[in-house]
């Protein structure tokens, strides 16, 4: 069995003049970064463009990329800050973390169980938007991104414990909300 390249081999072998380790690279986060945009900007339109900006800026940066941390947290970082800038712009007195939570899909065997659930799911979708941003922002990268605590410190610019604790409380008021009749 064939081990797969890892992300940050890929990203080198890229730089080196093999388009097809990009190739690899995009197909592998092509959903999960373009759900990441649409989530946080609110705007497909808006999110893919961001998501075009955030392809172009790995070209850019090729020559230069060092793996000194996952390419999953780089990658997320770039999109994270071109689509704060982008919010900033639209409402510069507001802060820009505007984000959801991505949800599983509904089984379609059981269409009682199905209504129930959608039922629930719009419930959390509209409590995670009542989360304050910053604790939305946390919790859509640990869902959509699958960054570690410390991976989304840096992306955010905070400490490893702040970010800790904004995902404690954000969990702890989604399964309050959830429980309230």
């Amino acid at each position: 069995m064939e081990i797969a390249d890892s992300d940050e081999d890929l990203m080198l072998r890229y730089a080196a003049g093999e388009a097809a380790a990009f190739d690899a690279l995009y197909g592998r986060y092509r959903v999960r970064l373009l759900r990441y945009l649409v989530r946080l900007t609110g705007q497909t339109a808006v999110a893919e463009e961001l998501y075009q900006d955030t392809w172009s800026r790995v070209i850019d940066a090729r020559a230069r990329y060092a793996p000194s941390a996952r390419f999953a947290a780089w990658l997320f970082r770039i999109a994270h800050h071109l689509a704060i800038d982008h919010l900033r712009k639209l409402h510069p007195t507001v802060n820009a973390d505007e984000v959801l939570v991505g949800f599983p899909g509904l089984p379609e065997d059981d269409p009682a169980l199905a209504l129930d659930q959608a039922e629930q799911m719009e419930r959390l979708a509209s409590l995670v938007e009542a989360l304050p941003t910053e604790q939305r922002a946390v919790l859509l990268m640990r869902a959509e991104g699958d960054l570690t605590l410390e991976e989304i410190a840096v992306t955010v610019g905070t400490g490893r414990e702040t970010i800790k604790s904004r995902l404690r409380y954000a969990l702890a008021k989604l399964r309050e909300g959830l429980r309230a009749p």
